[in-house]
This record gives structure tokens, sequence and C-alpha cells, in this order.
């Protein structure tokens, strides 16, 4: 074996311990964690996570991006720690960007388990507020006919 094929060998192994979990076969959560990655890497008014959002959801854009935006500044305000996430191109995901998918996923049809996935990502036992805005973007993609699926 060269060196150049242990190093690639390497690499892979650890590419996937840091980023564990495969993309979500649901084409609305791979909406909702371009736009989280975008936003959570470049600031509440990425432009391409709007542009994304407005291609996805037509005139009824203006709600889920909203929303997305107010659930990123409430995550970021209230996290006891750093939340992990992965460049956009990244074919995989952070434990942290499964964890917010799962909880957009759950939070109507099973709240006690998003209570506990929220609790565990944020590092802090009240997390309602930020739970209340998770619910929100969860209903705003639903409204809209694109329910963030696990």
């Amino acid at each position: 074996m060269t060196d150049a094929n242990r190093f690639a060998g390497t690499t892979l192994a650890s590419m996937t311990t840091v980023l564990p979990h495969p993309l979500p076969p649901c084409e609305n959560a791979r909406i909702a964690l371009f736009a989280m990655r975008r936003m959570g890497a470049n600031g509440l008014g990425d432009a391409r996570a709007a542009h994304t959002l407005f291609t996805a959801f037509g005139q009824g854009f203006r709600r889920p991006l909203i929303l997305m935006r107010a659930l990123m500044a409430d995550l970021a305000g209230s996290a006891a720690g750093t939340i992990a996430i992965a460049p956009c191109c990244c074919a995989r995901m952070t434990p942290a960007e499964a964890a917010l998918l799962s909880i957009l996923a759950r939070v109507e049809t099973a709240p006690d388990t998003a209570r506990l996935l929220m609790t565990d990502l944020l590092g802090v036992r009240r997390v309602d507020g930020v739970l209340t805005s998770a619910a929100a973007v969860a209903a705003a993609f639903a409204d809209e006919g694109r329910p963030v699926t696990g």
C-alpha cells in the first residue's frame, strides 16, 4: 500500500467519524439542512439560503425563511456550546445536523423526543423557546406542502 492510499483511507475513516450520518432521503429535510448550513456559516441574511427557500416555496417563501432565521438565532443564543455544521457541499451530516432534522421531523408527532434531542443538542435544560421556533419552522414547511420527515 502506498503512502497516498494510506492517507486517503485515513481521511475517509476520519470523515465518517466526524460526519457519521448520510444526507436525509427527504428532499424537504435537505432544503432545511442547506438553509441551516448557509445561515450558520454566512449569517442569517445569506442570499443563497433565501434563494433556495424562494425556489422551493415560490411566493410562500417568506414565512419559512423568517422562521428559519428565527430558529437559527434562537439556537445560537441558547446553546451552551458550539453546534457543529458541515459545509454545504458535504454529502454527510454532523450529529448536530442530524439531531436538528430529527427535531424538525418529530416536534409535532413526538414532542417529548424532540425536547430530549433539543436538550442534548443545546446543553441546557430550558429549551421551550427554541423548541417553539423549531415547531414553527416545521409547521411552515408542512403548511406549504413540504413537510420535513425523518
